[in-house]
């Protein structure tokens, strides 16, 4: 593939995914589970994962540790991206997701992670601007593990800040919320329409709602781009490009999980293209629908991502 600017994905709190299926899931008794589908985990591995499906390249930054570690490095490996390992402070995590046959819900149990100090923090982040390349795009998607504090996306900013890429951060909590106050912008910054309420303290019911959260954030020097998720009615945008709504395609949802990694993905390949934003969204909002069709990690599939995009609804707003 030609004309793509360099995607480098992070993610500093990784998991070893596992995810089966019981009859039912119920308190006390034994759970008679199929056999574990393993896969690796982490917002940035996700994403690297799904540009790959969607015929892009990346490089996946991670932190690993202990044999859980090795074992998801090996993983990647099989799984043909090309990784640059950071050192953990300690043993990968894992994570478990159980499918209850009875009633069709999920339930999902994530561990928190080895614990980080300022000195590896610190590593990290020049380990990050160091890989980072001009005129490509650094992607800090998922939670930061314990001991990283709010406020190291702006630390990383700062880092990058003189060109060398841009950055798109899709995080939650604590470090979502010392962004959204933060006055040192990230080039994109997405949430979804739970995490958007919970910073503007109001329910946000409409799509004009929720351009105009984001368009507040762009003016009060958050991001230069504000993305909010809003699930089964689809993603909108707000920048220097305007507002923008991008529809998600009417199918059946299978499993949540990936979903958003799997936006990010398309969004990010497209602006790595120099696709337009509103175009850039679409795709995301494909990759996003194909991702909720699949079961438990698998992501998008590259057909489908194709056919929702084909059938793209793009509005102004």
């Amino acid at each position: 593939m030609s004309g793509q600017a360099p995607i480098l994905t992070v993610t500093l709190n990784p998991a070893l995914d596992l995810s089966t299926a019981a009859d039912s899931v119920i308190p006390d008794l034994k759970l008679r589970c199929d056999k574990p589908r393993l896969d690796p985990g982490g917002g940035g591995i996700n994403v690297s994962r799904a540009i790959k499906v969607i015929g892009g390249q990346s490089t996946a930054m991670v932190a690993l540790g202990g044999p859980t570690g090795t074992r998801l490095a090996e993983m990647l490996k099989s799984a043909g991206l090309q990784v640059l390992r950071l050192t953990a402070p300690g043993e990968t995590r894992q994570s478990l997701a159980v499918t209850d046959r009875a009633t069709g819900g999920q339930y999902r149990f994530v561990m928190p992670g080895p614990e980080w100090h300022m000195a590896q923090v610190a590593i990290a982040i020049a380990a990050i601007a160091e890989a980072a390349l001009a005129g490509g795009w650094v992607v800090v998607s998922g939670s930061n593990p314990p001991g990283v504090a709010a406020g190291f996306e702006q630390m990383l900013t700062v880092r990058l800040k003189d060109g060398r890429a841009r950055l798109l951060v899709d995080t939650s909590g604590e470090a979502l919320r010392a962004m959204a106050g933060s006055s040192i912008p990230v080039d994109v910054l997405r949430m979804d329409s739970h995490e958007a309420e919970g910073l503007a303290g109001r329910p946000l019911p409409l799509r004009s709602d929720s351009a105009a959260f984001a368009a507040g954030l762009v003016q009060d020097g958050a991001a230069r781009s504000v993305i909010v998720a809003r699930g089964a009615d689809g993603s909108v945008i707000a920048g220097p490009d305007g507002a923008w709504h991008a529809a998600a395609a009417p199918v059946q949802v299978v499993s949540a999980v990936g979903a958003g990694d799997s936006f990010t993905a398309g969004f990010v390949l497209a602006m790595a293209r120099d696709w337009p934003a509103q175009e850039a969204l679409a795709l995301g909002a494909a990759a996003a629908s194909a991702a909720v069709m699949t079961p438990a990690t698998e992501l998008c599939h590259a057909d489908d991502v194709r056919h929702f995009y084909s059938q793209r609804v793009i509005t102004r707003l």
